[in-house]
């Protein structure tokens, strides 16, 4: 296989998708998973066109994958814009395909790429993001899943704690305004909770109730970004954190605490913070480790250290950070924030110039390129 030649072909398959319609991002998409198609089948039977083939097959791909989203965006012009409280509507069959697709021949973390591509309406790179691999690692996971898939039968939908990883990440994906999926992930998530005897269930749905009450104060009128600390607190929507803290509650009174219900109990401390100086962070680091007790996940461990600086002052925080993998998503911008709040704007500035190089988003980049450019103007001036 010439892996030379295949990257030689695809800026010119990709301009041949764009200029028959599909978009940038969906040919780039539908062009990388033709692409891993190739790598797994020319070596046994090569094209005698391979431009032809790879036009062919992304083409193929982009048109599934446009079918699929619109497919999706149908079903979310159905949900109401906001996830109303109460009980939850009659089932539709969305929830009853993530469980199709969390099928037992396939390992957790597969099922959960498979359902977040095909039924969520994620892309790859969406995905790959999620997952903290790069996204031909993603392509290639996805690809493996459906051809697993592709002979069996649907007989035996997968498990719920697959099910709520998928759902949280749909959440995700839409808090984080990239794709506007949050109330869709809301509207599926009270419906198994409402199907099942499940505290963890409870717990996914506490979640994100109070994490979308917060939603209308992460931005400011021009789209920046507004930190916690900075929210407009009156913003928030005290519907949804009452509903999010007395599903919690009684979650967490049945005593088998899970990861999401450890989330939503963090999350419900900030919202019942009147202020960000009357914040519990002593509580909320005692969170934190049972949270990195359930999961062992270096990211916890990143967002612990910031309540650690909080908590017990900056220099706590950073020794924290010190134990940690520089390149996770985010190290930069926390270390960023510790060396602000431990009076050195100079190493301060720095990494936020760093992290926002790093960053993922527009949104994010812009808030850290203002936090470095506040601070060495606070040094200049």
């Amino acid at each position: 296989m010439d892996e030379a030649l295949l990257r030689s072909l695809t800026p010119s398959v990709l301009t041949v998708l764009v200029r028959r319609g599909a978009d940038f991002a969906a040919a780039e998409d539908a062009v990388q998973e033709a692409l891993v198609e190739a790598l797994r089948g020319w070596p046994a039977d090569p094209p005698r066109d391979p431009k032809g083939w790879l036009v062919t097959v992304a083409w193929r791909k982009f048109l599934d994958a446009t079918r699929a989203d619109t497919a999706r965006r149908r079903r979310e012009d159905r949900a109401d814009e906001e996830p109303p409280p109460g009980p939850a509507p009659a089932a539709d069959d969305t929830l009853q395909l993530y469980f199709l697709c969390a099928h037992p021949s396939l390992t957790p973390s597969s099922a959960v790429a498979l359902t977040l591509r095909a039924v969520g309406g994620l892309t790859t790179r969406q995905i790959a993001r999620a997952y903290l691999v790069p996204e031909a690692t993603m392509a290639q996971r996805i690809s493996r899943a459906k051809r697993t898939v592709s002979g069996v039968r649907f007989d035996r939908p997968g498990d719920v704690a697959t099910v709520l990883r998928v759902l949280y990440l749909v959440f995700n994906e839409g808090y984080s305004g990239d794709v506007d999926l949050a109330a869709e992930a809301i509207r599926l998530t009270r419906q198994l909770a409402a199907s099942i005897d499940h505290p963890e269930a409870a717990g996914l749905l506490a979640l994100m109730l109070l994490h979308h009450a917060r939603r209308a104060a992460r931005t400011a009128p021009d789209g920046s970004l507004v930190p916690l600390a900075e929210q407009d607190r009156g913003r928030w929507d005290t519907r949804l954190i009452a509903e999010g803290v007395g599903i919690l509650q009684t979650a967490l009174a049945r005593d088998r605490l899970g990861e999401f219900q450890a989330q939503a109990a963090i999350a419900a401390l900030h919202a019942d913070a009147p202020t960000v100086e009357e914040t519990d962070w002593v509580q909320i680091v005692e969170w934190y480790d049972e949270l990195a007790r359930l999961t062992d996940s270096p990211v916890v461990r990143l967002n612990r250290a910031v309540a650690v600086g909080e908590a017990d002052g900056p220099r706590a925080g950073l020794a924290a950070l010190a134990g940690l993998d520089a390149t996770l998503p985010r190290h930069t911008a926390v270390a960023a924030y510790l060396h602000e709040r431990d009076g050195d704007p100079e190493t301060a500035a720095r990494l936020y110039a760093e992290a926002a190089h790093q960053a993922t988003t527009l949104a994010e980049r812009d808030h850290l390129t203002r936090r470095a450019a506040r601070l060495n103007a606070h040094r200049n001036g």
